[in-house]
């Protein structure tokens, strides 16, 4: 039982670690008004254990306290706190659409939904909550013009999370599919 909740605590660190690297990697175009991570392709995990769940969350939460701190994250300590939680909750919703069993379709053809359904709550809840957070920041006097600076921001950061999700993020969960690598990757957490 030890060596299993350590096992999944090293995979959670793992993810961490990897969504930390591949944002910081990228730092000038990984934070502010436009954003563009590729690290949020592995959002997508929790499509498969709850563990991506925990993995992603951690990584965006070191990614922006670290950017905070390395100076490339303008929005600072505000990002630690709200883009985390925009990961959470999307991470959350991802993860339920991975227990969906779609029972009507062959496997294949549920897998294929599952992963074009996956990016959808990464896409809005970034777009959303993050969107808020950039127009609230730089936004400047949140009067009347505060909805069309969201508006814009949301639309923005949405836009960013599309193209990295429905390319870089399928094709890692076509290949996690392809061979049941995900299976392998995540056995001891996985459940049915």
């Amino acid at each position: 039982m030890k060596s299993t909740n350590v096992m999944k605590l090293v995979k959670i660190a793992l993810i961490g670690a990897l969504y930390t690297a591949l944002t910081l990697a990228i730092a000038p175009l990984a934070y502010g008004t436009v954003q563009f991570r590729i690290s949020e392709a592995l959002t997508l995990l929790p499509l498969f254990s709850p563990i991506g769940i925990w993995g992603v969350t951690f990584g965006c939460f070191l990614s922006n306290l670290l950017g905070f701190l390395l100076g490339t994250n303008p929005i600072g300590l505000i990002d630690a706190v709200c883009g985390t939680l925009a990961t959470l909750i999307a991470a959350l919703i991802t993860y339920r659409i991975g227990q969906i069993p779609f029972s009507s379709l062959p496997e294949s053809k549920a897998r294929l939904t599952r992963a074009l359904l996956a990016p959808i709550p990464v896409v809005l809840s970034n777009g959303l909550i993050v969107g808020l957070e950039l127009a609230l920041v730089f936004g400047g006097n949140p009067g009347e013009s505060l909805p069309y600076i969201w508006a814009f921001q949301g639309i923005s950061v949405a836009a960013g999370e599309i193209v990295v999700c429905y390319t870089l993020g399928m094709l890692l969960t076509f290949a996690l599919y392809r061979a049941d690598l995900y299976k392998r990757l995540f056995a001891e957490t996985r459940t049915a």
